[in-house]
């Protein structure tokens, strides 16, 4: 019985990490640049085809694939905000929400036309197949790279966005667009290059995800409120609320899927509803 609870919190706490990668980016760009991007998951579901069309195609090895679906996200990010958001920057959040589900079933629609509807299947490599014993458990491989990737990059992004003159522009923009703008800080180029950032670790976490969430032109519109769930429980505009949010809500929804699969998402929603009575603006959200 032990060993299953682990298991399976070691399981939610993976699912999580993968949640919290992917909605990471949702967070800067509502919380921060003030923009409902509802079609982040496409930017996610990109990520996938590319590296799934990289490995099947072009015979690329896995790991290989990561650095490429973040480039890749980065770049249709960049795209689409240059040529699309930047008009929408000051629109209402009606505008906004529209946009971003008409952006949904585009990529939709091109996903079926290129790909086909059906799953994507991924190969994993030998060593990331199987599993290895961690603290007297055994655990899943993939999934301990996978958290292992995550921790990283988390690290990472929080350095970036606290710790460099970049992170200290992106939060100078957002406080005082005028004033930064004043203070000769190219605004427009923060935002951009916050976005592609935003893209590219929606990317990379398709990527990294094919094998747990599955890929087909159905992604973006499946898991869009799970990323919502994410940034609305942890709090727009943060990356520790995000992060808590994700894996408590994915450690309950595998638990729940576990231990009491008849209510299936049921669990996770119940968690969702409890945890904005007890944080109306999220765990660690921006309070006016």
């Amino acid at each position: 019985m032990l060993g299953n609870f682990i298991g399976v919190l070691f399981d939610g706490i993976a699912y999580g990490s993968l949640l919290f990668l992917i909605s990471v980016g949702l967070s800067v760009t509502m919380g921060l640049m003030n923009f409902i991007n509802l079609a982040h998951g496409a930017f996610a579901m990109f990520g996938g085809y590319v590296c799934t069309s990289l490995m099947s195609r072009a015979g690329m090895p896995f790991l290989l694939t990561l650095p490429a679906a973040f480039v890749a996200g980065a770049v249709a990010g960049l795209v689409l905000e240059r040529t699309l958001y930047r008009r929408l920057y000051r629109a209402s959040h009606l505008d906004q929400v529209l946009f971003s589900i008409g952006l949904v079933f585009v990529a939709m629609a091109g996903a079926t036309y290129i790909w086909g509807p059906q799953q994507q299947p991924v190969m994993l490599p030998e060593y990331l197949r199987g599993r290895v014993m961690l603290l007297g458990q055994e655990v899943g491989t993939y999934r301990l790279f996978m958290l292992a990737v995550v921790m990283a990059i988390t690290l990472l992004l929080g350095h970036l966005l606290e710790r460099t003159r970049f992170g200290a522009q992106l939060r100078a923009a957002v406080d005082n667009r005028a004033a930064a703008a004043g203070l000769g800080i190219n605004v427009e180029r923060v935002f951009s290059l916050s976005f592609a950032l935003g893209s590219g670790l929606a990317g990379l976490g398709g990527a990294l995800g094919v094998d747990v969430l599955g890929l087909d032109p159905t992604f973006a519109i499946k898991y869009m409120v799970y990323f919502l769930l994410v940034v609305a429980v942890g709090g727009a505009g943060t990356i520790r609320g995000p992060l808590f949010a994700a894996l408590i809500l994915g450690v309950f929804d595998v638990a729940g899927k576990y231990y009491v699969p008849d209510a299936g998402a049921f669990v996770i929603y119940a968690m969702m509803v409890l945890l904005l009575l007890l944080f109306p603006a999220g765990i660690l959200g921006r309070r006016s």
